[in-house]
């Protein structure tokens, strides 16, 4: 046997035992009991998944995933999406819970599952398979279903009329039946991986393939499509699949709040879970794979762009200027309070340190006080913020925080004009003429790679978050007024400095 088969079919046989893991066969119910069982398992998809597979349940079935069972259970035409973070079992409801639901609910199944490679899919549909051959709880209900000559890899029929099939992406569909059978479920499962992303003929070639051959391989009264994938990146074969048909169902869930860490799975996950995965991988790498939100690659503010430093020692900067860009709310949709701490040295400018995060007043207002408290007696901050935003509630918080801690921040209103894009993007050449550079200390920091993200994502016409590049032009304009003058010439070359030497 080959390596490759033997290695199959260890895999299979896990996945029996897995299967049969299930438990007891319902051996004292009587027939009137497992009827009304079976009938209460077809109307409550949680029913369902006690009873038939308490081997994957080692946790209660969450809201949005009974939400998404139904949606789909209800529509025999229905096209949609579940963009479920990681970690939210999008591939067990789909590839295994609603398939088998709805075929107990109709009584019929034909099953087609595309994986991003034939092998891939195949893997993916042993776990179905492995089920109606072994779990003795479907077995018990409604017996042998194993047809032999019509069970092998990607490929088995049930005697209870169950059909399902694996195909990799982009395979010929042409003439896909069982007799006069026809697909009547088709889910894509991950579908897209880094390569197919970053090749965008690749991307529309599948778009096509999916919207004019496979679909309309579905021929009949049942014509159910469903796509599960995290968005992980800004452009995707599902977000072109979602702009073509815009009344296709979106169903995203996000896996945590990132603001309180709370997670959309109560009942599977804690409140410190996600806090060490961000950990482990990083903010951004979290929030795309788990949350639903891409890291955005910069086409004005480029990678490339960000110069990581040593910094001078803190008492040679010649002017130390921290701007708060406040935001009250605190919450997973609010603006971010941003703190930026930018320094002056012989016309260079330097990112010291940052925070950036969705909280509230307070956070930031600690944070500064910190950052102060640990600044040699000789070395002075300035801290300031936008006039537009003072109110009595800023005023009553930073009273409090500065009780609370003991550090005055003697924090200065100031006035910024002028729109937001031209003032952003009028840091361009600070940056392309290498004037600009952060604190490689902070490099790994999340609060950083947030700051840099919204940078990055700052363009004509953008939709992201810009306290961060709105703070740190507020910085570096306010401390180009203390850039020396040699022989009247502004070494920046951008504006007359109030002050020269």
């Amino acid at each position: 046997m080959k390596q490759k088969d033997k290695s199959a079919l260890e895999r299979y046989l896990q996945k029996l035992e897995f299967a049969r893991s299930a438990g007891s066969q319902f051996a004292f119910e009587t027939k009137e009991q497992r009827a009304a069982a079976i009938e209460a398992c077809k109307n409550d998809p949680r029913k369902m998944v006690e009873r038939y597979f308490p081997h994957y349940a080692d946790a209660p079935c969450a809201d949005f995933q009974i939400e998404w069972a139904w949606m789909v259970a209800k529509n025999k035409r229905f096209r949609g999406f579940a963009q479920w973070g990681r970690a939210l079992a999008k591939s067990v409801w789909n590839n295994i819970f609603i398939p088998f639901w709805i075929w107990l609910r109709e009584g019929h199944c034909y099953f087609v599952l595309i994986g991003n490679s034939n092998d891939k899919a195949n893997q993916l549909l042993e776990d179905i398979r492995a089920e109606f051959e072994a779990n003795p709880r479907i077995l018990a209900d409604f017996g042998e279903q194993k047809v032999l000559g019509s069970w092998e890899d990607g490929f088995f029929q049930t005697k209870g009329n169950f059909i399902a099939q694996a195909l990799g992406m982009g395979q010929s569909v042409r003439g896909l039946r069982v007799k006069n059978k026809r697909p009547s479920l088709i889910n894509c499962d991950d579908l897209e991986t880094k390569d197919i992303n970053a090749n965008p003929k690749r991307q529309i070639k599948m778009v096509n393939w999916i919207v004019r051959d496979l679909i309309p391989t579905m021929d009949g009264e049942i014509k159910r499509f469903t796509y599960s994938n995290n968005r992980f990146a800004p452009i995707m074969i599902q977000t072109m699949l979602q702009e073509l048909y815009p009344k296709w169902k979106v169903h995203q869930v996000n896996a945590y709040d990132p603001v309180t860490y709370v997670p959309t799975w109560t009942g599977k996950y804690d409140n410190m879970y996600f806090r060490y995965v961000e950990e482990d991988i990083g903010r951004l790498a979290a929030m795309a794979e788990y949350n639903n939100t891409p890291h955005v690659e910069g086409t004005v503010f480029k990678d490339e762009m960000i110069n990581w430093v040593d910094l001078p020692r803190i008492d040679h900067f010649e002017c130390i200027i921290g701007h708060w860009d406040i935001a009250y709310a605190g919450n997973a949709t609010s603006d971010y309070n941003s703190v930026t701490v930018e320094g002056l040295k012989q016309s260079n400018f330097y990112v010291i340190d940052l925070f950036c995060k969705q909280t509230k007043m307070k956070a930031s207002l600690r944070w500064m006080s910190n950052f102060q408290s640990k600044l040699p007696a000789s070395v002075k901050i300035r801290w300031q913020y936008e006039s537009q935003f003072w109110n009595d509630e800023v005023q009553r918080t930073i009273d409090e925080v500065q009780e609370e801690t003991g550090v005055r921040l003697n924090l200065v209103k100031v006035s910024i004009k002028g729109k937001k894009i031209d003032r952003i993007m009028s840091l361009v050449p600070y940056y392309q003429n290498n004037r600009i550079h952060y604190n490689k200390k902070i490099k790994s920091n999340n609060d950083t790679q947030i700051a840099l993200a919204q940078l990055k994502g700052i363009e004509p016409g953008y939709n992201c978050h810009d306290d961060y590049p709105d703070g740190h032009e507020a910085c570096t304009k306010e401390l180009e007024n203390y850039t020396p003058v040699r022989k009247g010439k502004n070494l920046m070359g951008k504006m007359k400095p109030k002050y020269s030497w």
